[in-house]
């Protein structure tokens, strides 16, 4: 009987404690706030490294992209792993989204993600494909316009890079569900499965509190940038099957909530036209140029901020290369006030160089370097957390002075 009134004692708390979290919003920008694009670039959010039934996905790419609707994503990017004469046909325009097709291959004990604009396979085996990827790899930083070229989870336990990173690598993944999940683990193995006891009835928050900061790809980062420039990427890894033994019975966490939690915010001067052609160039280049930020959405939708390098005659988008001058100043500007406790945070080859409290930052640019902007907000978590930093946004790098225009 004790034991009885003890597990129903239990059952109780647990249901009580869910109702207690099931009202906390995780958006640290209030939902009836309406987002819109800045006043002078276009928004666009997408996701990259997905993976379908064909790989290690759990589901069709027909519901991956119901999935990625229900999302609210613009653009989608397919990554099935080590998939050879794959059928391009699949990029379309797919209602408001347009989705497209690339491919994620193993390199070393590494994985690599590529894509061509012009269509051009890989190679019809492995070994084939190592060859083209060992020679784009081995190519000058950005000597390869039509092709793009990124490193996945370099860090991720068991597919870490060792070594150099090549030059011809376009950039590398920033940040990576999978990865960050599997460090979450590593860290506390207690928090992780409070999380799951808890996904029931916050999903988002559950979601949340596995956030890691990726501090060795931030260090990474840094070191790249102050030689060359490097593009940071944020990967899903989506695949619909954290439970392994359930495969395609239970797809969890389901592609619709990964899509939710970080996506690439491409800023564009041109707004999209629904031309799949057109669209698709506009897209690739933005993620080629590094003319995006990284933005947990967990935190809020970020859609309206913006970051950019202005000279007396110019304004230049995150990556872009600039000879230093007079009158240079990078410029940021929140889409609005976060609820929450916040700083906009100027690092200068990831040293940081300038932090305010206001939703919009001027700051002269003097020296050359690779500048880029972090977004850091503090939420009061419910118990038994408490407050906690996350980072919102990273911007990529703005490459100032003669080194990065010699590229």
């Amino acid at each position: 009987m004790k034991t009885l009134l003890k597990f129903s004692f239990i059952i109780v708390a647990y249901f009580l404690y869910g109702f207690y979290i099931n009202q906390y919003e995780v958006s640290t920008i209030p939902r009836q706030i309406s987002t819109a694009h800045s006043s002078h670039y276009y928004d666009y959010k997408g996701v990259i490294n997905v993976h379908t039934e064909l790989s290690f996905g759990s589901a069709s790419a027909n519901f991956v992209i119901a999935s990625a609707k229900l999302a609210n994503l613009d653009f989608l990017m397919f990554t099935d792993v080590n998939i050879f004469n794959k059928q391009t046909t699949s990029e379309s325009y797919r209602g408001n989204l347009l989705v497209l097709s690339s491919g994620k291959y193993s390199y070393l004990d590494s994985r690599l993600i590529y894509y061509s604009l012009n269509q051009e396979t890989i190679g019809s085996s492995l070994g084939e494909a190592q060859v083209r990827l060992s020679d784009l790899l081995s190519q000058k930083t950005g000597a390869k316009k039509d092709t793009l070229t990124i490193l996945s989870h370099p860090f991720k336990t068991g597919f870490n890079w060792s070594g150099e990173i090549p030059s011809g690598l376009d950039g590398f993944e920033l940040w990576n569900q999978k990865s960050l999940s599997n460090r979450a683990w590593i860290d506390s193995k207690l928090s992780v499965i409070w999380s799951s006891l808890i996904y029931l009835f916050n999903p988002k928050l559950a979601l949340l509190r596995l956030y890691t900061e990726p501090t060795e790809e931030i260090a990474l980062l840094d070191k790249l940038s102050a030689q060359r420039k490097i593009i940071a990427f944020a990967g899903t890894e989506a695949s619909a099957r954290a439970i392994p033994l359930a495969n395609y019975l239970i797809r969890f966490p389901s592609y619709k909530r990964t899509f939710e939690v970080m996506t690439n915010h491409v800023l564009l001067k041109s707004e999209l036209t629904g031309s799949f052609n057109s669209d698709r160039v506009k897209i690739f280049n933005a993620l080629k140029n590094g003319n995006f930020y990284l933005s947990l959405d967990l935190l809020g939708d970020p859609k309206g901020f913006v970051a950019t390098l202005d000279d007396e005659n110019k304004s230049h988008l995150m990556g872009a290369q600039v000879k230093l001058s007079k009158n240079l100043t990078l410029k940021v500007k929140l889409p609005s006030k976060p609820r929450d406790f916040f700083e906009i945070i100027i690092l200068r080859n990831g040293e940081v160089v300038a932090k305010t409290n206001s939703t919009e930052a001027n700051y002269a640019v003097t020296q050359p370097g690779a500048y880029r902007v972090q977004v850091r907000v503090s939420p009061m978590l419910p118990l038994p957390d408490a407050k906690k930093w996350f980072t919102w946004i990273y911007t990529n790098a703005f490459f100032v002075g003669d080194q990065y225009l010699a590229h």
